[in-house]
């Protein structure tokens, strides 16, 4: 009769940064751990890396994405699934406001400024930029499929290689 019970696992979510993988229909999640130190009584951050399933490669390297535990896993390695990317790289967002950040600034305020002491031609215009992805290929390498580089050879330069230390 005890082998009947089924147990019932919860299912989690997580919040991570997205980091290159080389898997296909993947994505490799960096998550944040806070580990206590029982002697010094602390807490220190310690990484963990998840591998995601995210078949429609909504995530690229540098977003914080929302991950959520699967009920079983797809390979022996792939235990999550991307749910949502909650900040896409650079163009963070508080998320008690709603509002645009910059560098610890308001982008709303950062313009009243600049109308408050002038304008100048070299500001940058938020609004005016268009969403990532339209440098891709040119400058925005991040779609490319990226691989382990064991060895840091100046002469043999790629930048689709990522150093594993």
């Amino acid at each position: 009769m005890a082998g009947n019970i089924i147990k019932r696992q919860g299912l989690n979510y997580l919040l991570g940064v997205c980091v290159p993988c080389a898997k296909q229909n993947a994505a490799k999640i960096r998550v944040k751990i806070s580990d206590f130190d029982a002697h010094l009584l602390m807490y220190f951050n310690k990484y963990e890396f998840i591998y995601a399933d995210d078949p429609e490669k909504r995530c690229k390297t540098g977003d914080t994405v929302l991950i959520q535990s699967l009920p079983r896993k797809l390979t022996r390695l792939i235990t999550h699934k991307v749910v949502d990317v909650i900040y896409p790289l650079g163009d963070i967002t508080d998320p008690i406001t709603g509002k645009k950040v910059v560098a610890g600034k308001y982008r709303e305020n950062i313009e009243k400024d600049a109308e408050l002491y002038g304008n100048l031609e070299s500001m940058y215009k938020y609004e005016k930029t268009p969403k990532r992805g339209i440098t891709e290929g040119k400058r925005d390498f991040t779609a490319e499929e990226t691989y382990m580089k064991y060895s840091d050879d100046p002469k043999d330069y790629d930048p689709y290689a990522v150093n594993p230390s």
